[in-house]
């Protein structure tokens, strides 16, 4: 049976056509506006800090190598001291401390690392494990710092609360990624311009541009980070429901691909496999190439977060502040 009404009963091609020419119109695109408006102003700054701190981390090799020591070699010729010998040569040098603990390198041409107390001070210091003599700091620090900065990040120093807040900030990411395009689309005929920066625009069109044209260039990133941090943050989850829906691996199966696809998802949240960039077989230009890309890309959630403050500055807390 036939309508009566041709014209209602197909309602959504006329939509879609409004939404193809002209999207700003339509009460859909504001409602997605203030989706994508609000998530921005709750988890801006969660997402500011997410995004700088992951970029950091993609060199976090390299910050091992520039933090790590290694320890002095003797140039001594005598018998080594033993380790009492060696205590009492130090606390000499350092009146008042106590030797806590003293730790030999295999090599035993290397420096021996000893810490050294007094009154809750604490000192490591590498000493020569023949003369006795004080060779330089022996400090950890550095590497401590990085593993502090990797622990921010993968859990807010929190354990599993942590990412369970990450998880629910990788949800907010994700969320403010897919309202983004939809509030990007600026019709048929206007998109090729929201690719790119108009150098006429006042500030304010042009903040709106930048916004614009970052989020759409790196959307692809954006949603990569969301997916895998959200894996990341709950593995369990993904990897019951792998096992709910797909049939176990068997002797003859082979890996699942779905079990890969969840290793690389989680590799491409850092850019690298154990240090080597996803598309390289080794270090090198490739590998460079990568983590830059990683590490540049990483920063979009950030500029995005800067750019949409200032927007919203200007239109809303502005006015009010007059």
């Amino acid at each position: 049976m036939q309508s009566a009404n041709p014209e209602s009963a197909h309602p959504s091609p006329s939509l879609w056509r409004r939404w193809i020419r002209q999207p700003q119109k339509i009460w859909f695109r504001r409602a997605i506006f203030q989706m994508h408006l609000w998530c921005g102003v709750s988890f801006g700054l969660y997402l500011l800090f997410i995004s700088v701190t992951g970029s950091v981390l993609v060199y976090r090799n390299e910050l091992y190598e520039a933090a790590f020591h290694e320890p002095p070699t003797s140039i001594a010729s005598t018998t080594q001291l033993t380790d009492a010998e060696l205590r009492d040569a130090v606390e000499r040098q350092y009146p008042g401390y106590v030797v806590t603990s003293l730790s030999r390198a295999p090599e035993v041409t290397l420096a021996v690392k000893i810490r050294l107390e007094r009154r809750g001070r604490v000192k490591d210091r590498y000493f020569d494990p023949s003369s006795g003599t004080d060779v330089g700091s022996a400090s950890d620090a550095g590497m401590e710092l990085v593993f502090k900065l990797i622990e921010l990040h993968a859990d807010l120093l929190s354990g599993p609360t942590g990412r369970q807040v990450n998880g629910i900030g990788a949800v907010a990411m994700l969320t403010s990624a897919l309202t983004g395009l939809v509030v990007w689309w600026p019709g048929i005929k206007r998109w090729r311009r929201s690719l790119t920066l108009r150098r006429d625009a006042g500030w304010r069109r042009f903040t709106w541009d930048l916004h614009s044209m970052i989020g759409i260039w790196s959307v692809a990133f954006i949603l990569t980070f969301a997916l895998s941090g959200l894996y990341l943050s709950t593995p369990e989850t993904f990897h019951g429901w792998a096992d709910r829906v797909f049939a176990q691996p068997g002797p003859d199966t082979g890996v699942r691909w779905i079990d890969t696809a969840l290793s690389w998802l989680a590799f491409s949240h850092f850019g690298r496999i154990n240090g080597i960039g996803l598309p390289c077989e080794g270090p090198g230009l490739c590998d460079q190439v990568t983590k830059a890309t990683w590490a540049l890309f990483g920063l979009a959630p950030a500029a995005m977060f800067s750019t949409g403050l200032i927007m919203w500055w200007n239109r809303v807390l502005r006015h009010r502040t007059r």
